[in-house]
């Protein structure tokens, strides 16, 4: 498999959710790679941590003694990530760039305060210009349900540089590869079959073409891939990341695989047996993956499943 993209080897990958759909703060299943949040300070409960259904994560990246941190999305409400970063004392000064998977609210709605509270502006903000669609609504019958619109003015005057890149790019100094466009190749990976848009007065379906992910290389274990909602299909996410950077190895399958819903419980069985062939260490479904199909990946690989909630720190190392 032949790619061109040099993504640097490190030494660890360390992926906070700030956002997720799940949390239990008493589930006391902490280990070497999963530290779940317990927001104690001077052994007195200070609060809890939110969730919602959106997503949102810090990166870091720790090869030696450099250490490279990026933000991944930004959760639904202009809430949660802000409060869950302050609960969690995340010392944002290390921010150095920023990731939007797609253009949908659930993964754009605290960006501005959490912009805003970067000391080190402008920040590279990475985005496939399809982001910016507008006009964007679920077809439900005859009802419309619209989607918020991203909002690129606001962000930049927030003080987000928006890069775009339909291209895979190399940021934090060649240790995370956002992958661009995701080429779709699998026959049951279809994308959202009631999302639509509207332009020049004509209703067309929705590809969410611009729907990606990163990928981070650890060192001797292979590929760490992170999606936000595999529109683009996760099996295709992985092939993608495998084929650009020219690394088969798969260590870590992480993200929202878009499984929720009686529209999409029909390929949950192809979903695990895609994932399966990539024979990765861990499997982490996030988000929009949906309970029946996190139940489902739980019972097909225990032995690589990770229940990620909001507030959970997953440490992988070389």
């Amino acid at each position: 498999m032949g790619g061109n993209i040099e993504l640097k080897e490190i030494d660890q990958v360390e992926i906070l959710s700030l956002s997720d759909n799940y949390n239990d703060l008493v589930s006391m299943d902490s280990d070497e790679i999963v530290t779940r949040a317990i927001p104690v300070k001077d052994m007195e409960v200070k609060g809890s941590i939110l969730a919602e259904h959106g997503f949102s994560a810090i990166v870091k990246t720790i090869s030696g003694t450099e250490m490279h941190e990026l933000f991944f999305d930004f959760g639904l409400s202009d809430v949660a990530v802000p409060y869950n970063a302050q609960k969690l004392e995340v010392d944002l000064s290390g921010i150095e760039a920023a990731v939007l998977s797609h253009g949908h609210m659930d993964h754009f709605g605290a960006l501005v305060p959490i912009v805003e509270a970067v000391p080190n502006k402008p920040v590279p903000f990475y985005v496939h210009p399809a982001a910016f669609k507008g006009n964007r609504y679920l077809r439900v019958g005859d009802i419309r349900i619209k989607f918020p619109p991203a909002d690129r003015a606001a962000w930049e005057q927030a003080g987000a540089e928006v890069i775009e890149s339909v291209e895979p790019a190399l940021l934090a100094k060649g240790t995370v590869l956002f992958l661009g466009e995701i080429e779709r190749l699998t026959d049951f990976e279809k994308g959202m079959p009631n999302a639509y848009f509207e332009k020049d007065g004509e209703e067309s379906w929705d590809p969410i073409e611009e729907d990606s992910g990163i990928a981070m290389n650890l060192r001797g274990k292979g590929l760490v891939i992170l999606s936000g909602c595999s529109h683009s299909g996760i099996v295709n996410t992985v092939a993608h990341a495998r084929k650009v950077t020219g690394i088969d190895q798969v260590h870590v399958i992480m993200g929202g695989f878009h499984l929720t819903g009686p529209a999409f419980e029909p390929i949950v069985d192809k979903t695990i047996e895609g994932l399966r062939a990539f024979a990765p260490d861990y499997v982490v479904p996030t988000h929009c993956t949906g309970r029946k199909a996190v139940m489902a990946f739980e019972d097909a690989m225990p032995d690589n499943f990770i229940l990620n909630m909001a507030g959970t720190r997953l440490t992988f190392r070389a």
